[in-house]
């Protein structure tokens, strides 16, 4: 295991490369409308977004990515469940009770606040980043830092005390930490009776479909359920864009298995992947993260179970394919007091960018948790069953089968959570109660549950416990689950800054002319010459079709030629543009790159020369977005061209550019070489040659007959 050179968590190379690039990105961004603050003619409101046209585009073929990525080569089920959901499902996950952060407050000045963890953080980068830092320092500010989010409001106020942190703008002092829940209420109904939330995760609505998913699943274990939807959280200060957000997209998978068999059928195909690990000792001693296989970390126990390794290296391989550049990702394991009270294990995927490490993936084993609480609160049972490969002999302490009905009769429509409650309990529990209500003839059990928290008193005649013995043929368990959590605006925003980057004018781009007098202004004059250069899956549009210059578009064949170039186009699926202004070519493959469309389509005097003669031998001129080469290639095929590129298809630009080097303009032998025909009689006559049969012709007609 190699270590990993020490990155500071916002100073690193990285982030600081990626930090002197994002005013020109923000400016990209928002003149082409990637994404906008939301209501903004209005002022607009902290942490919502707005995703234009290109945006949009974007974040859908992501989304797609993402479900082919997992839905489809995973074989995982789907739910779109509600954004909208009553009190008691999420007083029962917890989320009421327990989905806070802690807030500080200026104590000159109330309007004035700060999610107290995300301040202290801040603070210790500040120190960190300061050149009078020593490195014994720094190694205690990094600790602070790492435990910033499981600290309590006590040992908060503890750290903000021992560093003297006050309030930024004024200087005063900070009020102590209080809770703060951030789910947005909502009243259902007219009457407001019915109190609900807007959801603050998509996983919940998994969960409660979890029993009709493992039906339609004909009950075979383990399977995966996905869901991607909006999520609403109230944060306490959103920033930094698309990081923190208000409303915003998950993407979750839950995966169902047996809480004793966490090996995954597929592990070895990641097993191999060298990937940067951050586990928690290496953080709780001011480490270096480490890097390791997800085999040798599974072996170690570095990484708890197969399962949770599995998404691991699936996660990395989706945020690859996606456009993370795979020098800026890497996987930090949980502290322990950070972990959720039920979770085994749990790694985020965080990558690095303008503000340091951000977490966009977080990766968990959360036990049975979810499904227990859903199955107690409901009597529901959330549960699976497998044959036992030999019958298992099972003792069971509990209410005898008489004292249970007599139960019913004396509590009536509570008698349901008292049986719960006791059946819960262990052997040693029930004779303690027992001997209890022996002595003093009755005792008191208390229930909490979503109907609340009550005290029932029970008579000793009602407490009639028995042991018995069963043979068990099928074993029930409710399953544990592995939950990969996607904050899809999150990896966008790493996809727009490891993808950015600045070029010079292309050499054969002429110099733009100084504008004319009245002409309006081009809002791109003074920009940089920005390319994104997304993969062609995530691409907001495949292509982009452009007339050489204005003489091209008035010549009256070209409406038809770039009509029927349009439907092909649609028909293989393709989203495109079509760029008809009067700029200059060079102006308008600058404007293609800045919206990341990897392939240009020129249409020149050939190209029409050739359509006039003959339709079918026209030829165009395709020109790809990062290495600006170009090839030309038959009209009648382009379409099909790109789509062979943009897909998951075998075919990369390399090889067209080999395939196509030096055909020229001859669409004749481009449209053999492309479709395959040229290799197939090649290899027919050198067979005819060794063969020589007594009728060439006859033997040919035969062999391609067979194709």
């Amino acid at each position: 295991v190699a270590p990993v050179a020490a990155m500071p968590i916002t100073a690193s190379s990285g982030s600081a490369a990626f930090a002197k690039a994002r005013p020109d990105l923000d400016g990209l961004i928002k003149r082409r409308f990637f994404y906008r603050q939301a209501f903004e003619i209005y002022g607009g409101v902290a942490g919502f977004y707005t995703y234009g046209p290109p945006g949009a585009a974007v974040k859908q073929n992501l989304l797609a990515l993402w479900r082919k990525h997992f839905v489809i080569e995973e074989n995982l089920m789907e739910v779109d469940d509600t954004n909208i959901m009553p009190h008691d499902v999420l007083f029962t996950s917890g989320h009421v009770e327990r989905f806070n952060d802690f807030i500080v407050k200026d104590s000159s000045d109330a309007n004035r606040f700060w999610r107290a963890d995300k301040l202290l953080e801040e603070v210790m980068e500040a120190k960190m980043a300061d050149k009078a830092c020593t490195p014994e320092q720094k190694v205690e500010y990094q600790k602070v830092h790492a435990q910033a989010d499981a600290y309590s409001a006590e040992q908060l106020s503890q750290v903000f005390a021992q560093y003297g942190i006050k309030a930024p703008e004024s200087g005063a002092e900070l009020t102590p930490p209080e809770e703060f829940n951030l789910m947005f209420a909502t009243p259902i109904g007219p009457s407001g009776m019915i109190q609900g939330y807007l959801r603050p995760e998509t996983a919940q609505g998994i969960f409660l479909n979890f029993k009709f998913c493992l039906e339609q699943n004909n009950y075979a274990m383990p399977f995966g359920i996905a869901q991607v939807g909006k999520a609403f959280r109230n944060e306490i200060a959103p920033r930094s864009g698309l990081i923190r957000q208000r409303e915003f997209t998950q993407a979750e998978i839950e995966y169902f298995v047996h809480p004793q068999k966490k090996a995954h059928p597929k592990f070895a195909a990641v097993g191999s992947l060298q990937l940067e690990l951050l586990p928690s000792p290496q953080q709780l001693a001011a480490q270096p993260a480490v890097r390791m296989s997800l085999a040798e970390a599974v072996a170690a126990g570095t990484v708890a179970n197969e399962t949770l390794g599995f998404f691991i290296g699936r996660t990395y391989q989706f945020l690859v394919r996606a456009g993370c550049k795979a020098e800026h990702i890497r996987f930090r394991q949980h502290l322990p007091d950070e972990m959720a009270h039920y979770a085994c294990d749990c790694w985020d995927a965080e990558i690095e960018m303008s503000l340091g490490w951000v977490e966009c993936v977080g990766i968990a084993d959360r036990s049975a948790y979810d499904l227990t609480v859903h199955a107690k609160a409901t009597n529901t049972p959330l549960i699976a069953e497998e044959p036992f490969e030999v019958p298992v002999k099972v003792e069971r302490y509990g209410l005898s089968k008489k004292a249970a009905a007599a139960l019913g009769k004396s509590f009536k429509k509570d008698a349901k959570r008292v049986a719960g409650k006791l059946d819960e309990m262990s052997a040693e529990e029930l004779k303690a109660l027992k001997a209890t209500a022996e002595a003093e003839g009755k005792a008191s059990l208390t229930v909490s549950d979503c109907g609340g928290s009550d005290t029932f008193e029970i008579a000793n005649e009602l407490l009639v416990f028995e042991a018995t013995t069963t043979i068990m043929h099928v074993e029930k368990y409710t399953p544990n689950v592995i939950e990969p959590s996607f904050g899809i605006d999150r990896i966008l925003t790493a996809i727009y800054e490891h993808t950015y980057s600045v070029r010079a004018k292309e050499g054969d781009a002429p110099e733009e002319p100084p504008p004319k007098k009245g002409d309006k202004k081009d809002s791109t004059a003074d920009a940089k010459p920005g390319v994104l250069a997304f993969p062609p899956e995530v691409a907001p549009y495949k292509c982009v079709v452009l007339p050489l210059d204005m003489r091209i578009v008035r010549e009256c064949e070209y409406a038809g030629m770039r009509d029927a170039l349009r439907a092909t186009l649609s028909e293989q699926g393709l989203q495109y543009k079509v760029d008809e202004s009067g700029a200059s070519i060079g102006k308008r493959y600058a404007r293609s790159d800045e919206l990341g469309i990897p392939f240009a389509i020129t249409i020149d005097e050939d190209c029409l020369k050739q359509f006039k003669a003959d339709a079918a031998s026209a030829t165009a001129t395709l020109r790809e977005r990062d290495s600006t080469r170009q090839v030309r290639l038959p009209l009648s095929t382009i379409a099909q061209t790109v789509h062979q590129l943009c897909s998951a298809s075998s075919l990369t630009w390399d090889e067209l550019d080999a395939d196509f080097a030096g055909t020229g303009a001859d669409p004749k032998v481009a449209y053999l070489k492309q479709m395959g025909v040229e290799e197939a009689l090649s290899a027919a006559v050198t067979a005819l040659a060794k063969e020589k049969p007594a009728d060439p012709m006859k033997w040919l007609s035969a062999r391609f007959a067979a194709l």
